[in-house]
């Protein structure tokens, strides 16, 4: 019977109600799981209409339709990108890469075409081999409710980085 009411209250909540908590425990899973490489579980964390977005460290408010753009995946370049990351085939990342990602003052911003808009600075540091290199930025999350569960929509990522070097590359997700 508790459990019953549990999952009532659970599908009537909206995403105007969401606590900073439920927020920052989904941004912290997400870390988690790319961090132990759990990239099937990290996928689905997204809804079947996301969007995942990378613009150039030069152009921040670069728009991917008409400007160069690092990453622009949709959900089902995002499920390619997990098929190609798990193969021990996809060399720039086998022996998986180590990482830890940080993620900071999460900050909740308001609802957006039924999206809850969030942002957190992050850093998210990678070690191969005997490189150890740095991404630090800020997430801009677009978060939905579906089916009484927390996802994430969007993800866009803003590069406070000048460049990517000593990085060079964005082959690990984040």
């Amino acid at each position: 019977m508790q459990k019953e009411r549990s999952e009532v209250n659970t599908l009537e909540k909206s995403v105007e109600s969401m606590s900073r908590q439920e927020v920052e425990d989904l941004l912290y899973t997400e870390g988690d799981l790319l961090d132990h490489w759990k990239l099937d579980e990290w996928l689905a964390l997204y809804t079947e209409d996301a969007q995942y977005l990378i613009p150039t460290n030069d152009l921040r408010a670069g728009d991917p339709e008409n400007d160069l753009v690092y990453i622009n995946h949709d959900f089902e370049r995002l499920q390619a990108l997990v098929v190609r990351l798990n193969n021990s085939r996809a060399h720039r990342e086998y022996p998986w890469s180590r990482t830890t990602h940080l993620i900071t003052n999460v900050r909740l911003l308001g609802v957006e075409e039924e999206c809850l808009m969030v942002t957190a600075p992050f850093l998210v540091w990678r070690f191969r081999n005997k490189d150890a290199e740095y991404f630090v930025g800020h997430y801009r999350y677009g978060l939905k409710l579906v089916g009484g569960q927390l996802k994430i929509r969007s993800k866009h990522i803003l590069m406070d980085m000048t460049s990517l070097r000593p990085a060079g590359a964005i082959s690990i997700i984040l």
